[in-house]
């Protein structure tokens, strides 16, 4: 039996998310437990999915948190998962886990982030790379890809700054598609139309000449007359239950030749 549902309910959002994702209905019904026949009539309205399946399709589906309360909302269920402040008393123990993790992995540089990549919090290591950008930057709510593109900011630092930015871009816009975040795009917007410093093409092209074998893309990024090198890994939560923890990010900076490792063990005290 069906149900006549809306057109503009949860069958469409859930049709873009499995073209998102470029699975058929067939694979999704088997990953599902479900069939072909019943995904179908879910994508067109015919049927009205219930709370567990819309929950079920989010996870095989990978859909994020935040908006897996979204499909709730448009099947007409209430959003099961909170969005928490981080500031909130029932978040101490994940602030001082976040905390003690930051300080751990000093003289490194590491940071903590949202889903629009405002700092939330950072260690000494990224104070030490930020030392004197302008205090415009510097306000909060502080944002680690205006920081990292602007032209005021750590850009004219940055060795190999086309390839860095290109990096960072792509990862924006992987993001962007499933988000479908009006404050992504719009921070996407801007920082995608920073202008190139002065002779950035120049100093990438001479960066490239160091002989040194990175095993990923580095950022080499000048600091008190050195080219520090650093790689970068991005650590998220396993199955988070709230808003917030889902859209953290957790980077860090390894060293990514023994010059920056001397150096920066060099400044501890």
């Amino acid at each position: 039996m069906t149900t006549a549902v809306s057109a503009s309910g949860v069958g469409p959002l859930l049709r873009r998310w499995r073209e998102e994702r470029r699975i058929s209905q067939l694979e999704l019904a088997l990953r599902a437990d479900s069939s072909a026949r019943h995904i179908s009539f879910v994508e067109t309205g015919r049927s009205r999915p219930s709370e567990d399946m819309v929950l079920r399709l989010a996870e095989h589906l990978d859909v994020p948190v935040r908006e897996r309360n979204s499909l709730l909302l448009a099947a007409g269920y209430a959003p099961r998962y909170a969005e928490t402040p981080l500031g909130d008393p029932a978040m101490e123990a994940l602030r001082e886990g976040m905390e003690r993790l930051l300080q751990g992995y000093e003289p490194y540089p590491a940071l903590v982030v949202d889903g629009t990549y405002n700092v939330l919090a950072g260690n000494r290591g990224i104070a030490m790379l930020l030392e004197d950008l302008p205090e415009h930057l510097l306000a909060p709510p502080l944002n680690a890809m205006r920081i990292t593109l602007h032209p005021e900011g750590l850009a004219p630092r940055i060795c190999n700054l086309p390839e860095w930015r290109g990096h960072l871009l792509r990862q924006m816009e992987r993001q962007i598609a499933p988000a479908r975040s009006d404050a992504l795009r719009s921070l996407y917007d801007e920082v995608a139309a920073y202008p190139l410093p002065e002779g950035g093409d120049e100093r990438s092209v001479a960066a490239g000449e160091a002989p040194y074998p990175y095993f990923a893309l580095p950022l080499r990024i000048e600091h008190d007359g050195r080219i520090l090198s650093f790689v970068s890994s991005i650590s998220t939560f396993n199955t988070p239950l709230d808003v917030t923890v889902a859209e953290l990010a957790i980077e860090t900076f390894l060293p990514a030749d023994p010059a920056t490792v001397k150096y920066l063990q060099s400044l501890t005290p």
